[in-house]
Parts: C-alpha cells; structure tokens; sequence
C-alpha cells in the first residue's frame, strides 16, 4: 500500500497531480482544506490536500521486536506510509484504535483462556473481534470472510495491533472505491435519472439534490417526471420546483423527455423522476428501459439507482440484479437515519461494483444529505460511532 499527500487549488488539481504520479488506479482516502498561517497568509490563497492509497504487490514489513514496548511501537511510522502520512492515518483512526483495543484486552467469553491449549494471538482476537463487528453490521457472511482471509494472507508474524487496524481500514476503503457525485456535460445539457423502487425517496433525493446544485453550485436546473402512476408524487416534485423557482414537466411518453431537450436547451440538468419500478413486473421494466434510454443519441445522461439502506439484502439484490439489466447506474442510499447497520452498502458495492455516490439521512430538504464518504463508512463498519 503507497499513500501519499499532493496539492493543489482545487481538489481536481491535487487529484490530477496524483494522477500524473501514481496513476488512474488511486483511491481518494482524505480531502481537507489547508488554511495558511502567518502575515504572509493573507496575500496567498488557500491549498487543498489529498491523501491517496494506491495497493500494489509484496507490501514491505518489519516484524516488531520482541524487547520494543508497545509505546515504541505506536511511535514507529507504519508501513508504506511516510512523514506525516502517518498521521493523518493515526488521527483518523484514533478512535477506532482505543474502541477495539479496549474490547479486544477483554477475556474470551467462550471458553477460559486456561482451557486453551494455545493462547490467541492478539491479531487473532483483533481478526475475530473485526469479523463479529461485520456480521453485527450486517455485512454478508462471505463478504466478511473474504476481508478477514486477505488480512490473514497478508499477516507476518508478530504484526502489531496498529499495523492490522490501518491495513484492514486501508483494503475497506479501498473496496468501496472512489466516490464521485454528478458529473458536468461535456458540452449542452445532462439528463439525470432517477430510478428505483416505490417508496425509497426518490422525489425527496431529487429535490434535495436539485437545491444544492441551484443554490450551492449555481446551475440551471429543470425538473420533470415521468411517474404518472402516482398523483402525489408528481405533486409533490411540483411543489418543490416551485419553491426552488425552476420549470417542471410532466410527461408521459419517451418521445416527451426528448421534447424536453428543446425546451430546456441552455440549461446544465435535467432531474427526471421516474416511476416506481417492481424488479417482478416484466412489463415495467420494458417501459423503465425504454425511458431511460430514449435520450442516449441526443444528449448525455447518468442514471443513479436510489435504495433504501433499510432494504432486506436479498431484496436489494434482485433489485440491483434487475436495473443491471436495463442499464448503468451509480448508486444513492437512503434512510441511513433508520438503521445503525451500513453492512447493505458494502453488500451491494461488493456484488455490483457500482459506484456509491450520495447518502441520505432524513426528510429535511436540502439539509439531510451528502456525497458518500468511504473512510467514514468503514469507521462505523468497524465500531466507531460516527
């Protein structure tokens, strides 16, 4: 694992710059603003910073001594992370580190450590503590597994608590990827759809949405809706355009969204709300596949699959399986208010490998919601109270 540290202007330039270096496979691990100091200050602009991962073969690692005290080792910069890399990954572990040494120096509750022929190891304890607090987090059985075995392959004898904490943290987020939320056209107008099944929030999301990039990013922003099953939730869509000040379409056929390219030509998006979509019904999805596409030889689109985190795991799975079928899609997750479980979305990341984007966590509008955050979602997958 190489980690690294570059800035810039802007987080797109600092990114670049890491791009340039270490190639298109880096994984965004931290962003912050870097506020300068001093009386010079004042004439300068602030920096942004980026903390980047990249995995590559044959990590390096020295074993711990046996005569150095675990104050030593806590001082000891970890593996393939250098200056203060280190403690930024400290920092942000700090928590975490003191919840799970303190639960891991508690004594087996199975069996007395006196009836063991062995003793466990304390990276043995830290590997069963981890893989409870996946299952407790209701990440999938062969999910949780599969994490556990990559740290056990990787382990060298005598590796100290902190250096399996990070690296474990480092390959989680590194499975959920990069995060990125919609993305500009290249030239004219980006449709947006939101698809997914009935009562996730997807009106809501949308209009959550809509005010950040009307107020906060300044972009011109048509609503439509496609749904014409539900009377309120078309609505309610009204309603908010209203308030936001922005046109609003309803319409009711394919031929209709493409209409609509005229009609808003100049503006940055078109938000399309779609219909409820039952992953059982053939017919619905022929007429979903059919809306979601009609635009694809006149203008560029996203399609971002909206979910509920409260969702049973075999459900989202036929539901993911299905929208798969009709097209690509980046995901949202709702009611993340509504369960302290996020196993769902590391379930779904894993099985899909479609990209997290957006969460949300409440009704309120435009406040309750948020780009996805990787290494926060790992912290809470792993114990922390986030």
């Amino acid at each position: 694992m190489i980690i690294k540290k570059f800035q810039g202007k802007t987080e797109n330039e600092a990114v670049e710059a890491a791009k340039k270096e270490m190639g298109g496979n880096i994984v965004i691990m931290n962003v912050r603003d870097l506020k300068k100091k001093g009386f010079f200050s004042f004439f300068s602009r602030d920096q942004v910073e980026v903390t980047v991962a990249l995995e590559e073969e044959g990590e390096k690692y020295t074993p711990v001594k046996k005569e150095e005290n675990r104050e030593t080792v806590q001082r000891r910069p970890l593996p393939n992370v250098q200056g203060e890399n280190s403690a930024v990954l400290e920092e942000k572990l700090d928590n975490l580190h003191a919840l799970l040494e303190q639960q891991i120096q508690k004594p087996e509750e199975e069996k007395p450590e006196e009836e063991l022929e062995t003793p466990p190891s304390e990276f043995e304890r830290l590997m069963k503590l981890l893989y409870n607090k996946l299952l407790d987090n209701e990440v999938d059985e062969k999910y949780a597994n599969q994490i556990i075995d990559e740290m056990e392959k990787s382990a060298k004898p005598n590796m100290p608590f902190e250096y399996a904490l990070t690296n474990v943290y480092q390959k989680m987020v590194l499975k959920f990827g990069k995060s990125e939320g919609i993305v500009p056209a290249e030239n004219g107008t980006k449709v947006i759809f939101f698809v997914g099944p009935t009562g996730v929030g997807k009106t809501t999301t949308i209009a959550k949405l809509a005010s950040h990039y009307i107020v906060d990013e300044k972009k011109k922003v048509a609503m439509i809706t496609s749904d014409t099953y539900r009377i309120a939730a078309a609505e309610q869509l009204r309603i908010y355009a209203s308030i936001l000040e922005v046109p609003f379409r309803v319409v009711y056929s394919p031929e209709e969204i493409v209409q609509c390219l005229r009609v808003f030509a100049g503006f940055d998006y078109i938000f399309v709300d779609t219909s409820g979509h039952s992953y059982q019904n053939e017919e619905q999805k022929q007429n979903m596949e059919q809306i979601v596409h009609a635009v694809d030889s006149e203008a560029e689109k996203e399609v971002y699959l909206v979910l509920s985190a409260t969702t049973k795991y075999k459900d989202l799975l036929k539901i993911v399986d299905t929208y798969s079928e009709i097209t690509d899609y980046k995901l949202i997750f709702t009611k993340l208010d509504e369960t302290n479980a996020l196993g769902n979305l590391m379930n779904v990341k894993l099985h899909t490998d479609k990209m997290i984007s957006y969460i949300t966590c409440g009704q309120n509008v435009p406040d309750d919601f948020r780009e996805f955050n990787p290494q926060s979602a790992v912290r809470q997958l792993l114990g922390e109270k986030v």
